[in-house]
């Protein structure tokens, strides 16, 4: 069987480091894709790690925003990460996704509406023990936020 070398460096604990310095790069390549296939693969689809894109409302601009997020499936649920790439600042789409209820998910072809709640205390660590047994990497992103604690957000299907 063939492997992916994309999916191989990814999940490479030194090539995760790597392409996490360039995330620009990851960013611009992923809106690259996106044009390419209209909308229906993107960076993540050809590392093969499961991903959609969300659209939310701008809390201060009333504008729809679309952000491409690795999606972790627990029980009914995705558990998304606010890791922006281990930056020490948190992505934008965590504030959108604290001032709103409902967001627009777009996997694929299939497109869903899905309630968001932000996890906290015992409920957040045990989706953090789920979100890093699914994607360890997880953790260097995390020991690369100087310190930053990532938001930790749960979608449910509506």
């Amino acid at each position: 069987m063939a492997r992916n070398p994309l999916q191989a460096l990814a999940r490479n604990p030194h090539g995760y480091r790597w392409l996490m310095k360039r995330s620009g790069l990851v960013a611009w390549n992923e809106r690259a894709v996106r044009r390419v296939t209209g909308d229906r693969l993107g960076v993540l689809d050809l590392v093969g790690i499961p991903s959609a894109q969300v659209i939310t409302v701008g809390r201060r601009t009333g504008r729809a925003r679309t952000t491409t997020l690795q999606l972790i499936k627990d029980g009914e649920e995705l558990l998304v990460v606010g890791s922006n790439w281990g930056s020490a600042d948190e992505p934008a789409w965590v504030h959108n996704f604290s001032a709103t209820s409902l967001v627009d998910v777009r996997r694929r072809g299939d497109r869903f509406q899905a309630a968001v709640r932000e996890l906290t205390g015992d409920e957040r660590d045990r989706a953090w023990t789920t979100i890093v047994a699914a994607w360890p990497n997880y953790e260097i992103a995390q020991s690369m936020a100087g310190g930053r604690t990532f938001r930790l957000f749960a979608l449910r299907p509506v």
